[in-house]
């Protein structure tokens, strides 16, 4: 049977300095155009869950794989180009260059793995399209609102086709009607791109537009009814 998992996460376990345990017996799936909350106390583990998906922190038990590849068997050069071309990231804090265009800020991603500058460019303007600041690309940072500045980032996320986006509190500096319009806006491009999305959130707005809520415990990820 063919498995279409765009990220697998089994029997995950994970402490920290002092022997804490965050969490242990993890386990998770993310298909394509799915989008999972987690959601939980502060001091969870939430953060550091993210981290481990991205393969910016190891587990200390368990596996993670990312389009059937796992994470484990990857070494550094290989997990930074598996970040480069297969995970997007949207931040709370938007992590928009202020001395970059739209554009260039969007084009960061392909400029990694490509060097077609045109095709980039032609990419990049497509996404300021599709998230509604098409007249924008020539613009800076300086001069938008922090939902614009979101849809830059999630432009950002999407541009170089990932399997998965990881998103930590995407709307957590935003007002509550700002907000909606990016998850709206979120929502939609996961399922149009395809890709399997992940959002951490104290925000029950964000956990809303989820198929599926996740509540991370010290022994695991429980899902709520």
């Amino acid at each position: 049977m063919h498995d279409d998992a765009l990220l697998r996460v089994s029997s995950l376990a994970k402490s920290v300095p002092g022997g804490r345990e965050l969490f242990r017996g993890l386990d998770l799936i993310a298909r394509p155009g799915q989008l999972i909350a987690i959601v939980g106390e502060s001091g969870v583990g939430k953060s550091t869950l993210l981290n481990i998906l991205a393969g910016l922190d190891r587990p200390d038990a368990g596996q993670v794989a990312i389009e059937g590849v796992g994470l484990e068997t990857l070494d550094e050069a290989a997990l930074t180009r598996l970040r480069a071309t297969r995970v997007g990231f949207v931040f709370q804090a938007f992590h928009v260059l202020p001395y970059l265009t739209l554009r260039q800020n969007i084009a960061l991603p392909l400029a990694l793995v490509s060097a077609d500058r045109r095709s980039i460019t032609a990419r990049a303007d497509a996404m300021l399209e599709r998230v509604g600041l098409g007249t924008r690309g020539g613009g800076y940072a300086r001069d938008l609102s922090g939902g614009e500045l979101q849809r830059v980032a999630i432009a950002r996320a999407l541009v170089h086709r990932p399997a998965i986006i990881l998103a930590d509190e995407p709307t957590g500096n935003l007002d509550p009607e700002t907000a909606a319009k990016i998850l709206a806006l979120f929502s939609t491009a996961v399922r149009e791109n395809g890709v399997a999305a992940i959002i951490v959130t104290h925000s029950e707005a964000a956990a809303a537009i989820a198929d599926i809520v996740l509540t991370l415990t010290a022994t695991g990820l429980e899902r709520r009814a």
